[in-house]
């Protein structure tokens, strides 16, 4: 395989600069600092509020970052941790001595991850008051802490989660409704815990950085209802694909609203947009000119991917500056799955994005996930340029068709174009970087 080109090489230096501003070992550590730290029982500060000597913790991490944040946490509280628990995706581990630490499944929940919830459940509702209790949330962990609520089962979870993402919901539409079926979403593990100190320290992978999506908010009073998730449901033309338990539990009367204990205190470490700023600054290091498009990037990816594609070959850079300009994006789109085809919506993005360059010089895109994955591939994304198309033609595949089937991954592994990073231990959404070199329009 050629190597990289030097457009790419830029591309993915700045994307590798990204990530390390919203890497969550770091900002765990930059959050949590022991003082008097050869001490074993000293003062733990917590987002800036100590903790008093002596007093032990609770630590529930869950999510794609759980076990780097884990670790982090495991590094500053040592001794201080009483119990606990990380949960995240096959693939995602980590070494931990004091936690405990389980896989389970993603995008769709398994046993282990019913198992899991319940193991949860039961950390959180058994502190005693006097024990702190620490979340070290990220994205992924609706799936991945998914205990159905009475009534409903796994199965009927699982098939839900399934259909609305073969229908292209948005992480809003999707969190609304597994809300509504979740035993600890919604803020229902929250009002199970039994401490009088509970921190929440998130890494936001949903637009908009809203407490309550992210990983259903396990801790954050719901401001959704089952009348909401029912117009999810039937603005995506969905109730009859749904198991009928859903649709009964759905369309049930609605609880009394409840709320979680006021002293959860939730703070934000890592977002999209603190990745894109961090993406500004490293491409003007680097001798490009940042441009930053939009922290909440969304719509269906192949569509998005052609929007892109012409607004790179329409743009007329700034006259007598020969730098490359960097337009910079960060957000979530989506994938509505019409093919039998493998891919994420990252590869799909930059396959539409290829074929609106084809046979076009001076533009290059990355289109990747901070989390090392798209969708159920490998990759975390894909690098396109104008001659994206024409390569994948001399490997045997078509950029149409291959679109048409939803199947962007068997495209980019025989045309080159795979970003592959494997795990990154953090999770905030996706980045769109994309070169546009004036010297060769």
């Amino acid at each position: 395989m050629n190597p990289p080109s030097r457009a790419r090489a830029q591309l993915e230096q700045v994307f590798r600069a990204a990530l390390a501003a919203v890497d969550a070992r770091s900002a765990v550590e930059r959050a949590v600092v022991a003082r008097a730290a050869a001490e074993p029982d000293g003062e733990l500060l917590i987002c800036g509020k100590a903790l008093a000597a002596g007093r032990r913790v609770r630590v529930l991490a869950v999510g794609k970052a759980a076990g780097a944040m884990a670790e982090a946490f495991e590094l500053r509280a040592r001794d201080r941790i009483e119990a606990g628990l990380a949960i995240t995706k096959d693939g995602h581990g980590a070494r931990l001595e004091r936690i405990g630490l389980r896989f389970a499944g993603h995008p769709i929940p398994d046993a282990r991850s019913e198992a899991a919830a319940r193991e949860a459940m039961a950390l959180v509702s058994s502190a005693a008051p006097d024990v702190a209790t620490v979340v070290l949330l990220s994205g992924g962990a609706s799936s991945l802490m998914a205990c159905p609520a009475p009534g409903l089962s796994l199965a009927d979870l699982a098939q839900t989660t399934d259909v609305l993402l073969a229908a292209g919901a948005d992480i809003d539409e999707l969190n609304t409704v597994r809300k509504q079926l979740s035993a600890v979403g919604g803020g229902r593990l929250g009002r199970l815990a039994r401490s009088e100190r509970i921190e929440v320290l998130a890494i936001s992978d949903v637009p908009g950085d809203r407490l309550d999506l992210i990983g259903s908010g396990p801790f954050v009073t719901d401001s959704s209802t089952r009348a909401d998730a029912l117009a999810v449901v039937s603005r995506r033309g969905l109730s009859a694909r749904l198991p009928a338990a859903v649709r009964s539990h759905l369309g049930a009367r609605e609880p009394a609203p409840d709320s979680v204990p006021a002293h959860v205190r939730t703070t934000l470490l890592a977002t999209n947009a603190d990745a894109v700023a961090a993406a500004a600054v490293a491409a003007a290091g680097i001798g490009m000119q940042p441009i930053v498009l939009t922290p909440s990037l969304m719509g269906e990816a192949a569509r998005v991917g052609a929007r892109v594609a012409g607004l790179g070959s329409a743009l007329v850079p700034p006259a007598g500056d020969p730098r490359p300009l960097c337009l910079i994006a960060g957000g979530e789109t989506t994938v509505t799955l019409r093919g039998s085809g493998r891919g994420g919506r990252n590869q799909e993005l930059a396959l539409a994005a290829a074929i609106g360059l084809q046979g076009r010089s001076g533009l290059d895109l990355l289109a990747v996930g901070t989390d090392g994955g798209d969708g159920p591939t490998p990759a975390a994304g894909a690098h396109v340029d104008g001659g994206t198309v024409a390569r994948g033609l001399r490997a045997g595949r078509e950029a149409a068709p291959a679109l048409a089937e939803n199947d962007s991954h068997g495209f980019f592994a025989a045309e080159g174009g795979l970003v592959v990073t494997g795990p990154t231990g953090t999770n905030v959404m996706d980045l769109l970087l994309f070169r546009v070199d004036p010297t060769a329009l």
